[in-house]
């Protein structure tokens, strides 16, 4: 978009007096114009085309297509912007998160009544996120539905869900991957011992913000279920999302997804989702510790915090993937881990929804390896395989 140019808006909305209500907050502020109105799905993705906007606000329920099959559709095909304005984005949070995963960059939850004396209230939100998702970097990564089955139904009772994927549907399994077809040594078939304390474990830390559940998606799903690392999942997130969000992504991964508990060991084979509005970290035993202490930079889950304690407990077992996102959460956190002797990964910005966070983690001079968002699963098999194998060999 044009320094100076207006923000050209398409709102997508179902009902007649929303899209007014809508269309009057938004072209209260000079900086966006709104071009085009559209009342349900399939005239979305028609204007969408014809008015090429700058960015399309979109409700979830709508006629003929839904809000999520519009936002699939457009990001897996014709990419640009969506900010999600629905009571869907209250709790319960399952459609919005869905529509993040797509790769909607982010969501304006409706009041619960939906009159406009209520929508005034979430106006300086929906002006500051349009604003956002103008100036962002849109690419084709829509998270399309993978099925997954059940196979293992011996689940602890705080893990969400636990499924596994035939290799044949798992890209994990490609070539890279050989490292985790057999039990490692101590770790058994579904590889989820606890890490005792003395025992290294690779421990892997992502951090995401903005773009994070798409390019998530994109990743996590990559891994086979025995996989032989812990990971730890620092997702900028409303703290009424994370729960939610440990669900979908256990649906679609091979890995034992759970939400972090206060005092649990942490387990080879498992990714830790950081409750919202708590930090984690990692006790020099090994156990997740949960706050709710001040905000970090403005953040809370920090991944600062995170990746110092790992730092501290992991050492040159620890490695860092610094995915999409806004600010500069993490950029701290790599330089403690590879002071310690960690590895430090980072998402390109050809493929970065926005590349804040990659870019000031870059900045540091303490990342290792830069690599598109496909390329991201592969060197961590490969930076995980690297320290399995220097383990063996007693390095």
């Amino acid at each position: 978009m044009d320094a100076g140019a207006k923000i050209r808006v398409l709102i997508a909305e179902d009902s007649s007096f929303m899209r007014r209500v809508l269309k009057l907050l938004l072209t209260s502020d000079p900086q966006i114009d709104v071009v085009g109105e559209a009342r349900d799905g399939v005239e979305t993705l028609l204007l969408s085309d014809a008015l090429n906007p700058d960015v399309i606000t979109l409700d979830i329920n709508m006629p003929r297509k839904s809000g999520l099959d519009v936002t699939e559709e457009i990001m897996s095909t014709r990419p640009r912007p969506i900010v999600i304005v629905s009571s869907e984005a209250r709790d319960p949070a399952e459609p919005a998160l869905r529509a993040l995963e797509l790769g909607a960059i982010d969501f304006v939850a409706k009041p619960a009544n939906g009159v406009d004396l209520d929508m005034e209230s979430v106006r300086d939100e929906l002006l500051r996120k349009v604003k956002i998702a103008a100036k962002v970097h849109v690419v084709r990564n829509a998270a399309r539905r993978t099925p997954v089955t059940v196979t293992d139904s011996a689940t602890s009772d705080s893990s969400v869900s636990r499924k596994d994927v035939s290799r044949a549907d798992n890209p994990g399994t490609r070539a890279g991957a050989q490292l985790s077809a057999q039990p490692l040594p101590g770790n058994g078939s579904q590889a989820t011992v606890p890490h005792a304390a003395g025992a290294m474990l690779p421990v892997i830390v992502m951090a995401a913000s903005t773009g994070g559940p798409a390019a998530l998606m994109n990743v996590l799903p990559r891994l086979p279920g025995n996989f032989p690392a812990a990971m730890l999942l620092v997702q900028h997130m409303p703290a009424s999302f994370t729960t939610q969000f440990s669900r979908q992504l256990a649906e679609v991964c091979a890995l034992r997804v759970k939400e972090a508990e206060a005092g649990e060991m942490i387990r080879s084979g498992t990714v830790y989702v950081c409750p919202g509005a708590n930090h984690l970290r990692v006790s020099p035993s090994g156990r997740l510790l949960l706050d709710d202490g001040p905000r970090v930079n403005g953040h809370r889950p920090s991944a600062d915090l995170t990746l110092e304690s790992v730092a501290d407990y992991a050492g040159s077992m620890g490695v860092a993937v610094v995915l999409t996102g806004m600010g500069n959460d993490g950029a701290k956190g790599v330089q403690a881990l590879k002071a310690a002797g960690g590895h430090v990964i980072v998402q390109d910005e050809s493929t970065s929804i926005i590349f804040g966070m990659p870019s000031e983690a870059i900045r540091t001079g303490a990342v290792d390896v830069v690599q598109p968002l496909d390329g991201i699963c592969n060197a961590i098999e490969q930076r995980v395989a690297m320290l399995h194998g220097a383990k063996a060999v007693g390095l």
